[in-house]
């Protein structure tokens, strides 16, 4: 795929509330590679019905293409990929999800540190088979809010912060670093934990 096809911009809520639902996810992120149904329920361990039914509706919504069909055992088997790597309007996340936003927070950022996790992970395992180091940074800290809606004001001024130094440092050709920041509340420690 040509770059500009690669990334499909969204922002019909309806598209993006088909697409973001949890099974719908998991299937757009499998589709990356063509795939079938029942490759796709076998790798999440579903009933094909169950993944068909979803692949129609992302594919109704014009998410998923058809590369081709297969003649398997008197039946045709559809093999799909997505049609691109979604970039949604963030416009569009206050009116798709205004009711059920925060729902998704918390699960949002267990799926942004597991695909940390998946990801680092991988890059480790090839740079230790290449003998080479993999550059990473950690930041890590505690801050204790008075008030809920500190935390508000807290998240917009550490993106602000965030812009100014992400706007000093990008450069055009250089290599590229994912920047991650999220918050949740710290575990409560016991008596003599430090």
């Amino acid at each position: 795929m040509e770059i500009e096809e690669m990334l499909r911009y969204v922002e019909e809520p309806e598209k993006v509330r088909l697409a973001l639902s949890p099974i719908r996810r998991q299937l757009l992120e499998l589709l990356r590679e063509p795939s079938s149904a029942t490759q796709l329920a076998a790798a999440l361990d579903l009933p094909r019905q169950r993944v068909n039914y979803h692949l129609r509706e992302l594919e109704k919504a014009g998410l998923l293409e058809l590369v081709e069909e297969r003649r398997r055992r008197g039946f045709t088997e559809r093999i799909l990929r997505a049609s691109a790597d979604l970039v949604v309007d963030p416009g569009v996340m206050g009116r798709a999800f205004t009711q059920i936003q925060d729902q998704y927070a918390a699960e949002h950022l267990v799926e942004v540190a597991a695909g940390t996790v998946r990801d680092v992970a991988r890059m480790q395992t090839a740079a230790d088979a290449d003998g080479k180091r993999l550059l990473t940074f950690t930041l890590e800290t505690e801050v204790r809010f008075a008030e809920p809606g500190d935390v508000h004001r807290f998240t917009d001024a550490l993106t602000a912060a965030m812009q100014q130094v992400v706007e000093e440092f990008d450069s055009e050709g250089g290599r590229p670093y994912r920047l991650i920041a999220g918050g949740h509340p710290a575990p409560r420690r016991t008596e003599g934990e430090t």
